[in-house]
């Protein structure tokens, strides 16, 4: 370690260590938080999200949802770096116009995400900081959730949840919604009513236990007559 003396005041020498070279890094990317869930019913899809922006302790905005609408009968679910989330929502969008206008006809929610797939892959080497998960109707009116993962894998499901707090909400949805390792239960379906309250206890116990997840909640259901909007207001710290 090698030190130098200057003069710091009247007659007052101040000591100066240099312990070597410093490296300072840039990161392309951020977290900004939040989360994403998707249900599919029998003629129904619900995709849902809080609306809390932040970066660390800090908010950054508290009304910033990250659902964001495609066609009629499909919405898709982004959360991690917001400006990735930003830039694959603006090139799925002009994606799906240059679809419909040289086939006259708007995607199908199944090939939203298969196109969502080659996107994802081709920028497999610097991959979008985003986990989406899509929710719908598919060709047959049936509701469809489709997750993805930053590089292209995605797989059909019934329920998803993805983003900060998805570690709290997927389990509670494999025991409400799949049923999973539950002996003498009986399977009944999932109705509209009950999979729109199971969304809003899900989101209000993750804003008690996640910082990056609260704010107000925005429910998106999907039905053969469009898409009805609810926002439901969370805790705010």
């Amino acid at each position: 370690m090698l030190s130098a003396q200057s003069f710091g005041g009247p007659g007052k020498m101040k000591e100066y260590h240099y312990t070597g070279a410093v490296e300072n890094r840039f990161s392309p990317y951020a977290f900004n938080g939040g989360t994403v869930l998707a249900v599919a019913g029998e003629d129904f899809a619900i995709v849902a999200s809080d609306t809390r922006l932040s970066e660390g302790y800090s908010i950054h905005s508290r009304d910033s949802p990250k659902c964001y609408k495609l066609t009629d009968t499909t919405v898709i679910g982004c959360s991690g770096f917001h400006g990735d989330c930003l830039t694959l929502t603006k090139i799925i969008d002009a994606r799906l116009k240059m679809y419909k206008h040289s086939n006259n006809k708007t995607m199908t929610s199944g090939a939203i995400a298969a196109m969502l797939s080659t996107i994802l892959y081709g920028r497999r080497f610097f991959p979008y900081y985003v986990y989406n998960i899509i929710g719908g109707l598919d060709e047959e009116g049936k509701g469809a959730v489709y997750s993805f993962d930053p590089v292209g894998s995605y797989q059909r499901d019934t329920y998803k949840a993805g983003g900060s707090a998805s570690a709290m909400l997927q389990p509670l949805l494999d025991n409400q919604i799949g049923f999973k390792n539950m002996e003498g239960v009986q399977h009944v379906p999932l109705t509209q009513e009950k999979a729109v309250q199971l969304v809003k206890d899900v989101f209000i116990s993750a804003a008690e236990r996640d910082v990056y997840t609260g704010d107000a909640l925005r429910i998106c259901i999907v039905t053969k007559e469009g898409i009805n909007e609810q926002t439901l207001p969370l805790r705010k710290d």
